[in-house]
């Protein structure tokens, strides 16, 4: 790993919500009153949404394919006594409680863009730790070349799946730099909180230059691997879903355009904004020097 990721936030900038909220209507006020230079409003444009709006907004087809179905539906599963498995090309491969798996990890804030193929976003004030830390500990063999993830499958709480609407479990992949970028994280949380089922609880994948059908949620299993893994939407459709799946406004989705984005709680008139390449993130750029981004989308 070259370097971690300099987290700029602070603590204050994060939590409690109260004081975001009310730090947001005040700066919509001044921003209204033209009292924000261009730059300024931009950086200060990245505030969080509300813990309702990142909770009652989401895709988990597991608890249905509507907006609102998981935090409808996903209130029975149980995250207590959680286990994750780690296995394949790693010299420490084993089945893991969740207690146990970030005992040693340095929990951080990361303060993220979220952006949904759909072409919609949040930014979202996630709690966890680097991928990267994880994979060290869990001793990465040489050879190894991708990290394949999978998530829970239990029929009894998760309607969607006893529907089978696509094909589970669902699975995600990277490549191995990509799982080792600091800005990759495992999340735990939200505003210091627990993750809501409905987010992905108790852990999730958080790869904040990607589309958000990546981060796949509530994790059991982690697999190091020397050949690209097979991913869900890929394989649903792969002429619409790229394995690598980067935010990137010059390659259209078929069915929603890439170019800008609907900002989730920005109101029913807001402008929408343009999108940003690899969502904002310039610093992962190099990951894909010498490649054709709109053939390997």
């Amino acid at each position: 790993m070259a370097f971690r990721w300099k987290n700029n936030l602070t603590h204050a900038d994060v939590t409690p919500e109260p004081i975001w909220l009310n730090r947001r209507a005040v700066l919509a006020g001044m921003a209204g009153a033209g009292a924000l230079g261009g730059s300024v409003a931009a950086q200060e444009s990245l505030e969080p949404n509300t813990w309702e709006e990142i909770t009652t907004y989401n895709n988990f087809y597991e608890f249905g394919t509507g907006k609102s179905d998981p935090a409808d539906n996903a209130g029975d599963m149980v995250t207590d006594g959680w286990e994750i498995t780690i296995d394949g090309m790693v010299d420490n491969p084993g089945t893991f409680s969740l207690a146990d798996l970030t005992a040693d990890m340095t929990m951080e804030e990361r303060l993220y863009r979220f952006r949904c193929v759909e072409a919609w976003s949040m930014v979202i004030p996630w709690n966890g730790f680097e991928l990267a830390d994880l994979l060290n500990k869990a001793g990465v063999q040489s050879g190894a070349t991708h990290v394949a993830f999978e998530t829970a499958v239990l029929p009894d709480v998760m309607p969607g799946v006893r529907r089978r609407v696509i094909e589970f479990p669902y699975v995600e992949g990277l490549r191995l730099d990509e799982a080792m970028h600091p800005l990759t994280i495992m999340a735990t949380g939200v505003y210091d909180r627990p993750l809501a089922n409905q987010s992905g609880a108790p852990i999730r994948l958080v790869v904040p230059w990607k589309y958000g059908f990546k981060s796949i949620k509530s994790i059991v299993r982690i697999t190091l691997t020397d050949e690209q893994p097979k991913t869900s939407w890929n394989d649903i459709n792969a002429r619409e879903y790229g394995f690598y799946s980067n935010v990137n406004p010059e390659v259209d989705h078929p069915r929603w355009s890439q170019a800008s984005e609907r900002v989730i709680g920005g109101g029913l008139f807001a402008a929408r904004q343009d999108t940003l390449m690899f969502n904002g993130y310039p610093e992962v750029a190099s990951l894909y020097d010498g490649m054709d981004l709109s053939v390997e989308f």
